[in-house]
């Protein structure tokens, strides 16, 4: 097999985006366009990446870290040009180079291997990846002879009237022999409607010494989206959630409803899980098998572990073990780990809390910088107390204890097995094992009280 080499074309501004944010770092399902096509490359395995970057290059850099090489195009002169600065990599080096825009997320590493298939098949200097377009309409247009063989590819701007009605257009992407390309690339001239060095025109270049020029079409037009603006992002991100979604179905994962279900790429999802409408779970999230994610639940870069129950509820960088229930309406902030066959209710927020297993936190109670044993019970309206304005503590529950409703504890404490909490009570010194700490007034009745309020005199 032929040397494989890639170009990701990464240095446009994206201008119709209307965006600070660089075009290819926008993101389609919880990653930047750039990072998808950078996966899609590295399936297919090719000897040498050269990432040709402009705009915010060095947020491109920091996304691909040093998984390619880098070539600086300082003036964005057109997609040839682009393609010129990687001639410190790859010039004189025989092989097969793709060239792929870092704006296309959809492309799969399927297409593209076939796409280096067809090229070595048809013995051709360049081989077009094309797709048929019910509305061509931005696109190049892929002009052919009688006798269908590809003559050549003319941009928008530059169609005629019968040429714009073509509807076989160019996706951007293209298989080079790659010491061909770049014999040609030192031809291409600026004799157009934008005044840029058009990539497309090698094809007439290479046709013009009797090279073979073929086109591979895509069976799916999705595929071919280049994302330019907020329309086709948002088209981007529509195709690739319905792509996401089926995957996991067929990997036998039900949805209530897929439509409203948002999933980011690269989430895992066991079998027998249940999803219901209106979720969201995002970044490096893996959920196990039979669990119910119940209805507007929002779940970020977290561990699900089997049997978990999470209703209606926010769940951040946290950990939860098998048979865990939560909520509704419970928020689990950044490293929240919660325990097998825990219970966390309504209207409870932990954050950096470890609750052991068969413990119940309830209801209406904040857990924060705190390590709960086994089968404790917390009541409603509790509080761990962890922050004096400038630092955080820690507080320790032993295993099978009992907080009373209204309990606020006050960090740093230590509360032995088996100790009790009265409801109410301000702890602030710690509790021993099998004891119960109180820590609140006594009771003051006064009598006829009410006589002597401005509203009954």
């Amino acid at each position: 097999m032929d040397e494989r080499y890639a170009i990701i074309l990464a240095a446009g501004k994206g201008t119709r985006m209307k965006s600070k944010l660089y075009k290819v770092l926008h993101p389609v399902c919880g990653k930047p366009m750039v990072e998808h096509i950078m996966n899609r490359v590295i399936e297919i395995k090719p000897d040498e990446i050269v990432t040709v970057v402009g705009h915010g290059a060095q947020k491109v850099k920091e996304q691909l870290d040093d998984r390619c090489q880098y070539a600086l195009q300082s003036e964005q002169l057109g997609t040839g040009h682009a393609v010129m600065q990687a001639a410190e990599y790859l010039k004189n080096k025989k092989g097969t180079t793709l060239v792929i825009s870092g704006d296309t997320p959809l492309l799969t590493s399927q297409t593209l291997d076939r796409l280096f298939e067809y090229h070595q098949a048809q013995n051709a200097s360049a081989t077009i990846l094309t797709a048929q377009a019910e509305d061509p309409t931005g696109y190049g247009r892929i002009l052919r002879d009688q006798v269908g063989i590809v003559d050549k590819i003319v941009e928008q701007k530059d169609a005629t009237t019968k040429e714009a009605q073509i509807t076989e257009i160019n996706t951007g992407t293209y298989c080079f022999d790659n010491e061909l390309l770049f014999e040609a690339l030192a031809e291409l001239n600026t004799d157009n409607a934008q005044g840029e060095y058009y990539l497309t025109d090698i094809i007439g270049i290479l046709k013009s010494k009797g090279k073979i020029v073929a086109a591979y079409q895509t069976k799916n037009f999705d595929e071919s989206l280049g994302v330019n603006d907020r329309v086709a992002l948002a088209q981007a991100n529509e195709i690739m959630r319905k792509r996401i979604n089926y995957k996991h179905m067929h990997e036998g994962v039900s949805f209530i409803d897929p439509q409203t279900t948002y999933i980011d790429d690269g989430v895992e999802i066991g079998a027998d899980t249940l999803i219901e409408a209106g979720v969201s779970i995002k970044g490096s999230t893996v959920i196990g098998e039979n669990c119910l994610i119940m209805a507007g639940s929002q779940i970020k870069d977290s561990v699900i572990e089997d049997k978990v129950v999470i209703n209606h509820s926010v769940i951040e960088e946290s950990t939860i073990h098998t048979g865990a229930d939560i909520g509704p309406f419970a928020h689990l902030r950044p490293k929240a780990d919660i325990g097998s066959r825990a219970h966390v209710g309504n209207f409870v927020e932990i954050k950096k809390a470890q609750i052991g297993e068969d413990t119940k936190v309830g209801h209406l109670t904040y857990v924060g910088d705190a390590t709960l044993g086994k089968k404790i019970n917390v009541g409603c309206g509790s509080i761990f107390v962890n922050y004096d304005g400038k630092n955080k503590f820690h507080t320790n529950v032993g295993d099978h204890s009992f907080i009373g409703s209204g309990t606020n504890l006050i960090a740093p404490l230590d509360l032995g097995k088996n100790t009790v909490t009265a409801a109410g009570s301000t702890i602030t010194d710690n509790i021993e094992e099998n004891a119960m700490g109180i820590a609140r007034a006594r009771q003051v009745n006064k009598e006829n009280f009410s006589k002597r309020l401005p509203y009954n005199q």
